[in-house]
């Protein structure tokens, strides 16, 4: 996982990872043990999935924005490259990138 100088986003990968560990926990457990017939339990079931899968999708959403706002471009032919505000990164990330020279 990578390391966010942004709080909110670590926060967000955070939860996501939490997330998603229980949601598989309960439908494991669905299926394994099988739907219970009580009708009132089972709704109760569908609708805590319904609202951990639109959580783990608001953070997904929100680790996207971010990613597409602050990730330097993977290609690095000419088109690419013109593509991308080169404003955006600050002289002190480009410094602290070179410093590591051997």
């Amino acid at each position: 996982m990578p390391v966010d100088s942004d709080s909110a986003i670590a926060w967000h990968r955070a939860q996501l990872k939490k997330l998603r560990e229980t949601l598989r926990n309960i439908e494991t457990t669905r299926f394994m043990v099988g739907e219970s017939a009580q009708a009132s339990r089972t709704g109760k079931t569908q609708k805590t999935i319904a609202e951990l899968e639109q959580k783990i999708r608001q953070s997904q959403h929100i680790i996207a924005a971010y990613e597409r706002q602050t990730r330097r471009p993977l290609a690095t032919d000419q088109r690419s490259l013109a593509s991308v505000s080169w404003s955006s990164w600050t002289a002190q990330t480009a410094h602290g990138r070179g410093s590591s020279s051997r």
